[in-house]
């Protein structure tokens, strides 16, 4: 069933918090997982920009308040998460000291639209989008991997760490899974709204500010070469 395929991309995209967990045990300096993230940067910038908007262009106006509506949310919900402990749970030098909770709630909110749109792409188009699930793939990477950092700082054992992980993969898979389901249930659904939606969900919480920081100016050159891959995948599509 095409709603099994759904499930597995959701859950592959989210798997690379996991491979973040591996490689922050295996103690990736803070330089190249700067680097990485602005990969990841370059990758979403560009699959936003020649997936998610042209997709929801034909709503004209519409697109553009669902857009706006999507960067509102997102900052809401970002702002009552960071005030709950979970402000710096993507500082990759381990800086976060509050709470577990804030920081796995932080991710599964990154999370959840990503995987959603996942699931409504491969029931628009037949195929899921390789462009936006290898932009996806690569931010969960640097994610996982601070996550990883600042949850041990704040207390949690590794096996503590790679269950919540685990669990974060399992949910998103099961949101792609939803996002599928949305469009074959609801008539006349198409999703663009809903890109548009996650457009600005995505693009209200940048990794730059972190990926400058500790992967110094030549991070500026690995987020074209992301933009760039991401740009070629929606291409050759």
């Amino acid at each position: 069933m095409a709603i099994i395929g759904a499930t597995f991309w959701g859950g592959l995209a989210a798997i690379s918090l996991l491979v973040g967990y591996f490689l922050a045990e295996r103690g990736l300096s803070t330089r190249t997982i700067g680097m990485v993230m602005g990969v990841g940067a370059g990758a979403l910038i560009s699959a936003i920009a020649y997936e998610l908007i042209p997709e929801s262009m034909f709503y004209g106006i519409d697109m553009a308040a669902t857009f706006c509506l999507g960067a509102f949310a997102f900052f809401g919900a970002d702002w009552i998460v960071d005030r709950r402990g979970g402000a710096d749970r993507k500082d990759i030098a381990g800086e976060q000291v509050g709470s577990g909770s804030a920081i796995f709630i932080g991710t599964l909110l990154d999370n959840v639209p990503e995987s959603i749109i996942l699931g409504m792409s491969l029931a628009v188009g037949g195929a899921v989008n390789a462009a936006f699930l290898a932009a996806v793939f690569v931010s969960n990477l640097p994610e996982g991997v601070a996550g990883t950092v600042n949850l041990q700082t704040s207390g949690h054992s590794r096996r503590n760490i790679f269950w919540m992980w685990t669990a974060l993969v399992i949910i998103s898979a099961a949101c792609a899974g939803l996002g599928y389901l949305i469009i074959r249930w609801l008539p006349g659904a198409d999703g663009r709204l809903a890109q548009a939606f996650a457009a600005g969900t995505m693009l209200a919480d940048a990794m730059m500010p972190e990926a400058f920081e500790h992967g110094g100016k030549l991070v500026g050159i690995f987020t074209v070469m992301g933009f760039l891959a991401a740009a070629i995948l929606s291409v050759i599509e």
